[in-house]
């Protein structure tokens, strides 16, 4: 998820914004969703540059802005291109440049950096994770805090026909209004053929952790979810539904993703490769 969309949870992940009264004022955070993603713990392989583009429609959501100035997150479109790069073979780095259009407005949030940390070969363990590290740079119109980071760390299994991966995500806002929130994000997803996977997502934000508030205002949304390769690029799709009332009611998700090719490196047959890695990871080269 964070990493997210307004009145979902983050990355990214899967929180949102929130509010329609003056009491979620006080007791919702409020941020913009920008990615909407459970990590796997898989990353860009040594030396290779990825690319995803993260956009989210909210055809039906919340009318009030959740906080005053805040955006109002019915009918916007949020996302951000994610630019990342492999370091090792269990560190990866990555750049956002999140952004919403809403009521014929473009609105930048400045930018995040990100440090993934994870198992060597996730993509190729059945028992795998790791731990994202992502420090935001926020702007007016989609938070109340300048500074914020997200520690997500990974924890997944998986077999030849399914997997469930699991992201319990804290979210730390540093300043006057900030605090520290449980916003969880979970997977599960069935293999239907090489690429080709087929389940649902969670996400959730139960707001500032010790002071948890009721139920009804909570964020909590149910997606279903398909991912698949198309030609060179990787592809995610979702529609999500909120459970709760401070939910955006319907939430349309999208994620293209393309891997550079490594510089220098070959093939099974000794040729070197002209195509794109998967950046997504669903490699038809597992070993189950």
């Amino acid at each position: 998820m964070r990493k997210r969309v307004f009145g979902l949870m983050p990355r990214s992940g899967f929180a949102g914004a929130a509010a329609v009264t003056i009491v979620p004022f006080i007791i919702t955070p409020a941020k913009a969703t920008d990615e909407i993603q459970v990590y796997n713990a898989s990353i860009a392989e040594v030396g290779q540059f990825t690319i995803q583009q993260h956009l989210n429609y909210i055809p039906g959501g919340l009318t009030n802005p959740p906080f005053p100035g805040g955006l109002v997150s019915n009918h916007s479109l949020n996302g951000t291109p994610e630019f990342a790069y492999g370091v090792t073979d269990w560190w990866e780095v990555g750049l956002y440049l999140p952004f919403s259009i809403a009521h014929e407005q473009f609105y930048s949030d400045a930018f995040k950096v990100r440090a993934l940390f994870v198992t060597p070969h996730a993509d190729q363990r059945n028992f795998f994770y790791g731990v994202n590290f992502e420090l935001s740079n926020e702007t007016p119109p989609f938070a109340q805090t300048r500074w914020a980071l997200e520690i997500r760390p990974i924890i997944g299994v998986r077999n030849s026909e399914y997997e469930f991966i699991v992201n319990p995500i804290v979210d730390v806002g540093f300043g006057k209004y900030g605090e520290a929130d449980f916003a969880p994000a979970v997977r599960v997803a069935r293999k239907l053929g090489d690429d080709l996977y087929a389940g649902f997502e969670y996400y959730a934000d139960f707001g500032k952790i010790g002071a948890f508030p009721k139920l009804a205002d909570q964020q909590h949304t149910l997606f279903a979810v398909t991912d698949f390769k198309f030609g060179v690029f990787d592809v995610d799709l979702g529609v999500g539904y909120g459970l709760t009332p401070q939910s955006d009611r319907w939430v349309v998700k999208t994620i293209i993703g393309y891997a550079f090719p490594v510089p220098g490196k070959s093939d099974a047959t000794g040729h070197a490769t002209t195509g794109p890695v998967n950046p997504m990871s669903h490699s038809t080269q597992r070993t189950w």
